[in-house]
């Protein structure tokens, strides 16, 4: 697997780079968002780990960029602890955020728990022949628009279905308020929880065995929602 890292400070860099290849990743380097462009265009990377801070373009910025092509994994790692960061990271398409100073063990763990989401699940279990999405006894048909958990069609409306394929395509990826709100309503949010709020209420009521105890529909409590 190839990884990308991309920190302006060489003392940084090196570290988190010694620690990935004695794990055998192969690790491409960049100091900042521009050359991690130039890198993701002409290399099959399949795993970015980003700063925040960066010159020439920011971390964000780069996220942004990613995303306009690319669906791998993004990881950020930075000294960065506001909340709203973190948020406005989740926003544009993270999938991880880890604060510095970090634990090599702790990162690695976590980089291969999303290249694992990454490729086993979307690939293969979100893509299959028959397109339907599969968590545990719980699946999604696509074609029929048939909720199903044990066996048993659950009856979903066209909201509730919608908010759960998105989630259900990206398990254990957090998805803001504002980004199921307007995926699925199609409408600019005017941070307004509430109707996400309620449909995230109607689909627990339908799919879980305890509703006020979630082992599916999870909130990540300041982020959003995401299946687990």
């Amino acid at each position: 697997m190839n990884l990308l890292i991309v920190e302006d400070e060489a003392d940084l860099r090196e570290p988190l780079k010694y620690h990935l290849e004695k794990v055998n990743f192969k690790i491409f380097e960049a100091e900042d968002g521009e050359e991690a462009l130039n890198i993701i265009n002409n290399e099959k990377i399949n795993l970015a780990i980003l700063d925040i801070m960066m010159p020439n373009m920011d971390g964000i910025t780069l996220l942004k960029q990613i995303r306009k092509n690319s669906f791998i994994p993004v990881i950020f790692l930075t000294s960065k602890m506001n909340d709203l960061d973190k948020i406005k990271a989740f926003e544009n398409g993270a999938d991880d955020y880890i604060i510095k100073p970090f634990n090599p063990s702790d990162l690695i763990l976590r980089v291969n728990s999303n290249l694992r989401r990454y490729y086993d699940y979307t690939n293969t279990n979100n893509k299959s022949q028959n397109n339907i999405l599969t968590l545990r006894d719980l699946k999604l048909d696509l074609t029929r628009c048939l909720c199903i958990k044990n066996g048993n069609e659950i009856y979903l409306k066209n909201k509730e279905f919608k908010i759960l394929e998105m989630l259900m395509k990206s398990p254990s990826r957090v998805f803001t308020t504002k980004q199921i709100y307007e995926n699925v309503w199609g409408d600019c949010y005017l941070n307004d929880s509430n109707p996400v709020m309620v449909q995230i209420s109607r689909i627990r009521e339908k799919i879980e065995e305890d509703p006020k105890n979630p082992q599916y529909l999870k909130t990540i409590r300041g982020l959003g929602y995401k299946m687990e």
